[in-house]
């Protein structure tokens, strides 16, 4: 029995070390990013909050994206099981409904912009979201 136990909880550290390997981690820098989600870790399958509240995508829906009416790379996701998780200090990632889908695109030199949007179409563009935020890139 104890081993069993040992086992489970090895596997279980296991997963977690691999998630953390796996995913860039992005430093809060925007004041919205540092009072609502704090750092988050991303890759092509989620996206995790600096409070551990996790975002699963379900499929890459788009590579490109309209910002201020310019065309930029982007990766849009759409959300698996939408939602509005409760962030930092009491704050919900969107405040206007279930996210459905996530925007990620360079901002500028070291910086990613993270959107989010609450449509049932996937977003074309920035003037969609109902959130921003702005983050340092992973060294």
């Amino acid at each position: 029995m104890r081993r069993l136990l040992l086992s489970s909880v090895l596997s279980i550290l296991m997963a977690t070390a691999a998630f953390a390997q796996q995913a860039d981690h992005y430093t809060a820098m925007s004041n919205t990013a540092i009072s609502v989600t704090g750092d988050v870790w991303m890759d092509d399958f989620s996206i995790k909050f600096e409070n551990g509240e996790t975002l699963e995508f379900s499929d890459l829906v788009a590579d490109h994206f309209n910002v201020d009416g310019r065309s930029v790379p982007a990766s849009v996701y759409r959300v698996k099981e939408p939602a509005d998780p409760e962030l930092q200090n009491d704050n919900q990632l969107c405040g206007s409904g279930d996210v459905t889908f996530v925007a990620t695109w360079a901002e500028g030199e070291g910086t990613t912009a993270i959107a989010v949007f609450t449509s049932e179409r996937a977003p074309k563009s920035n003037g969609q979201m109902c959130a921003q935020y702005s983050y340092e890139d992973p060294k």
